[in-house]
């Protein structure tokens, strides 16, 4: 198996997939290519349309064309590799695949999805399959997507349609206080390594919802040597860990004796460098029992923010969830924003940019830097590049910004309009004198200097920006303009953490 097959299957009816779409399927129904587990064949079982099969399966195409089928990931994020499973599809299976993405609402219907207006990329060109065979490809794609339209050349059947890929959230809908589950799938958690699954998949301890059997947890061969069993889980962000949950449902006779779960906070998520990461104990080693929800919560050592966690269990058996539970951190929740900027299409990523900014050589010279691998990266970016502009990009830049104590107008729009009016909270309440004096004075500045003045408005009253204005009127044209620059500096940099947290 190729490694994208470790990453979430993101269009799994287990994580919310639905099949939204098809324009044929005569013989066997779309929702069976997301159904878990492997698909099987029954050799004497049969429909009034024929032969039953375990998959997707279009009738024999007459005319010109090509069959297809619409899915909602059930979780958004960027799509690594996909398998086109055709197995037991003998001499029905298509010739040709290819697969094509986009970005859409959560809610958008199939009418919607096949109109005009909805913009699909081709994730997979047109490739050749083999029948009764896991086709396995590759996909070379940065960008987030929500819906996968799967084409088939000329007709046929397949088992199952993978999406496997890494899950990209926005975070904003968690407030700062919230608790929620960290090492959970459906908020970007991935199991990225454990000492066995001979029974069970490692994978499996992050699903959502309960387990359904003993075959839905992870469970390790007897162990008749020394030593302990282990998963190591990705959190879906950095976050303080405040409580846990080791669910043994349906393991009677083969739950673990006890478990202990260790925290880290590690960069880098290759397995040679969380092994030399300084590992500390959240939950000491504790008894387990039978088919029970274990809750742990004043067991557990407080260890600060936290990325990875290693369950242990002694010194084997099965488990069927395993819920990490706890506050995103401020910094966990930028890496969060920076991932999902990195995951936008480049159009959407210059609109981001530029909301920040308002120049236009600035955007398009930090999209030559972009994807970013860290958050200090992109501020280190942004400052350095804005050091590299001149007089007409500052210009530029100023001309996106409403006057001070004026409503933004239909140019100042989207984002940038809505963190103009966050800036300038503190002119709400002032009073019709000040806001009078402050537009007077306004004026004034532009008359001598040319464009509006730029001050950094957060946590300013209007008194203290009024004051400023009247300071900075006093310059030579020369250092006010270097003044002004610095403050857009400034902004520019809370606009980029709005940005990431937004």
């Amino acid at each position: 198996m190729s490694d994208f097959t470790e990453l979430v299957d993101l269009a799994s009816e287990r994580v919310g997939g639905v099949v939204l779409a098809a324009n044929d399927e005569f013989f066997a129904p779309k929702e069976n290519l997301i159904k878990p587990g492997k698909p099987i064949f029954i050799e004497d079982k049969y429909t009034d349309r024929g032969k039953w099969m375990d998959g997707w399966e279009t009738r024999r195409r007459r005319e010109p064309g090509y069959d297809w089928v619409v899915l909602q990931l059930g979780l958004p994020g960027v799509v690594r590799g996909v398998v086109v499973d055709t197995s037991y599809f003998k001499g029905n299976y298509p010739a040709r695949c290819s697969l094509e993405a986009c970005a859409a609402d959560a809610g958008a219907s199939a009418e919607a999805l096949l109109g005009s207006s909805t913009r699909w990329t081709e994730i997979l060109p047109q490739t050749d399959l083999k029948g009764d065979t896991q086709n396995l490809f590759a996909i070379h794609s940065t960008h987030r997507v929500t819906h996968v339209r799967l084409n088939i050349f000329p007709d046929g059947g397949v088992a199952r349609l993978r999406v496997y890929g890494e899950v990209i959230l926005d975070w904003e809908r968690v407030s700062a206080a919230a608790e929620v589950d960290l090492a959970a799938v459906e908020n970007g958690g991935l199991v990225l390594a454990a000492s066995d699954m001979f029974f069970g998949s490692r994978h499996n301890l992050i699903l959502p919802g309960p387990a359904k059997n003993m075959g839905d947890g992870w469970e390790t061969k007897r162990r008749r040597g020394p030593g302990h069993d282990w998963v190591i889980v990705q959190l879906g962000t950095e976050g303080v860990v405040q409580r846990i949950e080791v669910d043994t449902s349906h393991f009677k006779g083969n739950f673990p004796e006890s478990c202990s779960l260790e925290g880290c906070r590690a960069s880098d998520a290759s397995l040679d460098s969380l092994s030399a990461s300084s590992w500390k104990e959240l939950l000491p080693r504790t008894k387990l029992a039978a088919d029970t929800r274990h809750a742990f919560e004043r067991e557990l050592r407080a260890a600060g923010p936290v990325t990875h966690v290693r369950f242990n269990i002694f010194p084997d058996g099965g488990v069927a969830r395993l819920r990490v539970f706890g506050q995103i951190t401020p910094e966990g929740r930028l890496q969060a924003g920076l991932r999902r900027l990195n995951a936008l299409a480049e159009a959407e990523a210059a609109a981001a940019l530029q909301a920040c900014c308002g120049s236009t050589n600035w955007t398009q010279k930090m999209l030559a830097q972009w994807p970013f691998s860290t958050v200090e990266g992109l501020r280190q970016a942004a400052d350095r590049i804005w050091g590299e502009m001149g007089r007409d990009d500052w210009l530029e830049a100023f001309r996106a910004h409403p006057r001070i104590g004026e409503k933004s107008s239909e140019k100042h729009a989207g984002v940038a309009r809505q963190w103009s009016e966050q800036e300038q909270a503190g002119t709400r309440g002032a009073s019709a004198k000040v806001l009078a004096e402050m537009q007077e004075a306004g004026r004034a500045y532009e008359a001598r200097f040319g464009y509006i003045f730029i001050v950094c408005a957060t946590g300013k009253t209007t008194e203290e920006m009024l004051a400023l204005l009247k300071q900075r009127l006093q310059n030579e044209p020369g250092k006010e303009l270097g003044i002004a620059a610095e403050e857009q500096r400034r902004i520019l940099q809370l606009r980029l953490e709005k940005l990431l947290q937004q």
